[in-house]
């Protein structure tokens, strides 16, 4: 990629509004009993909390904005997984694109900068409830082969009440902070 499509891609990047920005960093929530890693997630003490506890925050991308937008947003967010919006019709979310997605998409020989991301997305993806157990959603995850997955307020509905996304690494950080029983 040239320094002038760099240039444009963080251009556009900045201009969106779910964008946090070059300079910004995440903000850390305070520190719980329990958390292995201080500051990251704000998580109850022995993991029996939900998927609220440990899910992150919404983060959007256009079903129209090409491949290369969507990983530039999940690298400089931190995040392995964005929501993506409908913006010909709803603008509700539609999908989740995963960075496995736009990894595979290289592989394959596309080019990020030609490919759009409702062609890589995954359109009816596992939804978690918010108020799943840390536990119960691990398993879903481990057994479904999932790294992210949306989460919605009453479980899996289309992609109106989506919240957050959540990630295995997380939900595992949350259950190594817990007791053994």
């Amino acid at each position: 990629m040239s320094l002038s499509q760099l240039r444009a891609l963080d251009d556009f990047a900045e201009s969106r509004p779910d964008h946090p920005g070059p300079a910004a960093e995440p903000v850390p929530a305070p520190a719980a009993a329990g958390d292995s890693a201080p500051g990251r997630f704000r998580r109850p003490p022995g993991a029996t909390g939900t998927v609220a506890d440990v899910m992150r925050p919404p983060l959007t991308v256009a079903d129209t904005d090409h491949a290369a937008a969507a990983a530039y947003l999940m690298r400089h967010a931190g995040a392995g997984a964005l929501l993506v919006l409908d913006t010909l019709h709803t603008g509700q979310p539609v999908g989740l694109i995963t960075e496995g997605d736009i990894a595979r998409a290289v592989a394959d020989g596309k080019d990020v900068n030609e490919v759009r991301v409702h062609q890589l997305m995954t359109v009816r993806p596992t939804v978690l409830p918010a108020a799943a157990s840390i536990h119960d959603a691990a398993k879903t995850m481990l057994a479904s082969g999932l790294r992210q997955a949306p989460v919605a307020h009453g479980g899996p509905t289309g992609g109106a009440g989506w919240i957050g996304t959540v990630d295995i690494a997380d939900l595992c950080a949350a259950l190594v902070d817990a007791p053994a029983a």
